[in-house]
């Protein structure tokens, strides 16, 4: 062989084991995969990272998936769902996903001016039971070429979150799964050219209220360098329930499980089903439409549980100060609480709308759709709270379509707007590191009030994910006004700057958002359509 060729073929095997000659493989501890170009940016798509949790791993903490590929794994095809009872199936039968579903994907912009990237980890939303990604909305993190995107599945419904209340079946699966992800994120994302020690979390809803959970944990504070919580934190009532106990029990015996002897039992009678049968069964457990939208979510675990992922109440952390000193950023919408009152407007069979039922069933009602059914009030409390809260938003009217929005109101005060004010407090109190909070206040065209309602006759205010689809595209907002593309870029702009901030600050568009730390009240900044501005300011 001529020294030419030697050359050439030396040229050829550097150039072969070069990742930058070939941005679609990627090297990974299990081996290699291989992504897709899609133009302005690459994908790699459905990683496992972690055992599926199928026959006897279900009901289980994850295990880390640890296999080796002979052959180039293929991460070009779009993830799975997780099995669910999911809120965006129109039709009766809402089954949707696989049990088989514990991957990551990663999304990397095309910029040949930087080398490292910071990370954005996105924990998707939908009230711990469904999901609200979708398969292009990483498109906007992606313009401007400065982040990696990383998102992944968790296990939802009661495959994530059945619980006993006991260390037979502790619950907080799906917890344990977004734990296990963001571990898999922080040791390989620099694989993929991200910056390990230069990530944040962002979550909308139950994804924001998660995203607060993993912020109490101390541990969080080696993996992430700031949250951003949208529409949801761990103070929500909708997020830490009493309740899930009595459900899972329930769903035990809707599945013909009986009156199951003991927590193992249960189990393994669960696991015996087919995953179909017993996501299905959480319509059983629904009052009317998807009411309670949250039928499962987070519990405190038994402290003898081994990996236990919650053993104290939120408050009670927030007020120990034992939780990761980190930027935290949370947030709602005006009339946050659309979801779900909006569906108390779509007409039923014959042609009535739901928000009239409640004028004879408020009682039975209003502890279901406000969640303080399962907590430590007798029935004669919880009857005296839902009368003074029918008084005190709707004074002496009754419930119907035309007094809508105060119907509304009381579901952004107690759903959202009082937990998100708590947590500021609490956080501020007994916290050493910023506290960031935002109203956003701009109604989309097509928002979830109308497509929960069904009806577009109604006008509704700024509803939850209003500001979230500017920044991670949903179908639901297909085609956005000349504002919201101005928004949209601020908000991008906003998450961007907050990863890269060297000295933890928040700036949307010329507006830098005030700490709450160390001072005597506390402002929100409010985002509106042609403006920000700080709001009235709030005492304690």
């Amino acid at each position: 062989m001529d020294w030419s060729s030697l050359l050439l073929l030396l040229w050829i095997t550097l150039v072969a084991s070069d990742p930058v000659a070939d941005p679609l493989l990627v090297q990974l501890p299990n081996g290699q995969i291989r992504g897709r170009d899609n133009g302005a940016y690459y994908s790699y798509e459905g990683i496992p990272y972690a055992e599926p949790p199928l026959g006897e791993l279900r009901f289980e903490s994850p295990q880390p998936y640890n296999r080796k590929w002979k052959e180039a794994f293929n991460a070009t095809k779009t993830p799975v769902f997780c099995i669910q009872w999911s809120h965006f199936v129109q039709e009766s039968d809402k089954l949707l996903g696989v049990e088989d579903c514990l991957t990551i994907s990663v999304y990397k912009p095309k910029n040949a001016t930087r080398k490292v990237f910071p990370v954005v980890i996105e924990i998707h939303g939908g009230a711990f039971t469904f999901t609200v990604s979708s398969e292009k909305s990483h498109v906007n993190m992606m313009a401007n070429g400065r982040v990696i995107l990383v998102r992944f599945n968790y296990r939802v419904g009661p495959m994530g979150f059945a619980s006993t209340g006991d260390n037979v079946l502790p619950g907080n699966y799906g917890l344990k799964d977004q734990r296990l992800a963001m571990q898999w994120i922080k040791k390989n994302i620099n694989c993929f050219g991200g910056d390990p020690e230069q990530m944040i979390v962002v979550g909308l809803a139950a994804g924001g209220a998660a995203a607060h959970l993993h912020l109490l944990q101390e541990s969080f504070k080696s993996v992430a360098r700031g949250v951003i919580s949208i529409s949801g934190n761990a103070l929500d009532p909708w997020v830490m329930q009493q309740g899930i106990q009595s459900r899972t029990l329930e769903l035990g015996r809707t599945l013909g499980c009986g009156l199951a002897k003991s927590s193992a039992e249960l189990k393994k009678c669960l696991k015996s089903k087919e995953a179909t049968q017993v996501v299905r069964a959480v319509h059983q457990l629904m009052v009317f439409g998807f009411v309670p939208f949250t039928p499962f979510s987070p519990v405190i675990e038994p402290a003898d549980v081994p990996d236990a992922f919650l053993t104290q109440h939120p408050i009670d952390i927030i007020r120990s100060g034992k939780f990761s000193q980190i930027p935290w950023t949370v947030s709602y919408t005006r009339e946050n609480g659309i979801y779900n009152a909006a569906e108390l407007l779509k007409r039923q069979c014959d042609g009535t709308e739901m928000i009239y039922e409640l004028n004879s069933r408020w009682l039975d009602l209003a502890p279901e759709l406000l969640f303080y059914r399962y907590g430590n009030l007798t029935i004669e409390q919880m009857d005296k709270r839902s009368r003074d809260l029918r008084e005190q938003y709707l004074g002496s009217k009754n419930f119907s379509v035309e007094n809508y929005s105060d119907v509304e109101r009381m579901f952004t005060d107690i759903l959202f707007k009082s937990g998100t004010e708590n947590a500021i407090a609490l956080h501020r109190q007994y916290g050493t590191s910023p506290v960031y909070g935002y109203v956003y206040d701009n109604p989309s065209d097509s928002s979830f009030g109308i497509w929960l309602s069904n009806r577009t006759d109604i006008t509704f205010g700024t509803g939850i994910a209003d500001d979230y689809f500017l920044m991670f595209e949903h179908p639901l907002r297909s085609t956005l006004r000349k504002d919201e593309k101005r928004i949209s870029n601020n908000l991008v702009k906003m998450v961007e700057d907050f990863v890269e901030s060297e000295n933890n600050t928040l700036v949307y568009d010329s507006c830098p958002f005030p700490s709450s730390m160390n001072k005597k009240r506390f402002q929100m900044m409010s985002i509106r359509r042609d403006c920000c501005n700080l709001e009235k300011v709030q005492s304690d």
